[in-house]
């Protein structure tokens, strides 16, 4: 069907494994957007959660953008709409606003910049204005703020999974696994943050792990990412920080709606054009940046 279509299919890091291996990408929203950017397919299969298929409309217009589970959304992604983005920039003029590519097509319209966790710091200091609005990852906001001069206003929005990630389960984890490293998201809390050993992005967790020396290793984001480490890493041994660590939204897709999708061309993800112009000027600042 992939060939009978010409289309690619794009997997999160987070996505069951079922359909990791069936993807012609698996990575994490920045490899993912970059890959939509320059994709030469005419559709996109984008097993993920909404936005990500948004932000794949809005990188490639004449494409056809499939997102397998219609209803697969990002609950951090709806802590904040453009009209909040709007009231926000008449409090503080003179901020730029970031806005994490966990968030929707609307809200990026009304951003300076995007960000994903693997550039957040790199976008921030980038910009010329000294304030920045960042939104809508309180906990993002504050790590970035740990690497930056510039004032950070967060907004106070979270992912359900990371923000439920704890100090004491780090403590319980280091003592069940004494010679692993820590690995956590930066999505994680401050106090979980302080007591690991890395941070990073879940690719950057994938490449840290493989050129590690160490043998052992905490997982500290969506338990789905264990599949690529495992993968891509073996002979090494994985453990998730949290078992409980499970986004619903990303195992909803499933190769049943992927299949379906390719067969059906829907359901189709679509962005106005006046939204996704402004938009994509907000996306491409982003991918612009040097690597």
């Amino acid at each position: 069907m992939k060939e009978e279509r010409d289309a690619v299919i794009l997997a999160h890091n987070y996505q069951i494994p079922a359909v990791q291996e069936v993807a012609d990408l698996v990575g994490d929203s920045l490899e993912l957007a970059r890959a939509a950017a320059a994709i030469d397919a005419d559709v996109i299969v984008f097993a993920g959660v909404d936005f990500m298929a948004e932000t794949a409309a809005i990188l490639a217009p004449a494409k056809t953008v499939l997102l397998p589970a219609a209803d697969a959304c990002c609950p951090m992604a709806e802590m904040v709409t453009p009209g909040e983005v709007r009231v926000l920039r008449e409090r503080f003029p003179d901020a730029a606003v970031v806005a994490y590519v966990n968030t929707s097509a609307g809200v990026k319209a009304e951003s300076d910049i995007c960000c994903t966790s693997a550039n957040a710091v790199a976008v921030v200091e980038s910009l010329a204005a000294e304030q920045v609005i960042f939104l809508p990852d309180r906990n993002l906001a504050r790590y970035v703020a740990r690497f930056t001069e510039k004032e950070i206003l967060p907004w106070e929005g979270y992912c359900i999974v990371h923000d439920r990630m704890t100090a004491a389960e780090v403590t319980a984890a280091r003592r069940a696994h004494p010679e692993a490293e820590v690995l956590v998201h930066p999505e994680c809390r401050p106090e979980v943050i302080d007591l690991a050993d890395h941070v990073f992005s879940t690719s950057g967790m994938v490449r840290h792990a493989c050129a590690s020396p160490g043998r052992e290793f905490v997982i500290g984001t969506e338990v789905g990412l264990l599949h690529q480490l495992e993968k891509k890493c073996p002979g090494k041994v994985f453990y998730p920080l949290s078992n409980k660590a499970v986004c619903v939204n990303m195992k909803k897709t499933d190769l049943e709606k992927v299949l379906a999708a390719l067969e059906r061309l829907e359901p189709r993800v679509t962005v106005p054009e006046d939204t996704a112009a402004r938009a994509r000027t907000a996306i491409r600042r982003m991918l612009d940046l040097p690597r």
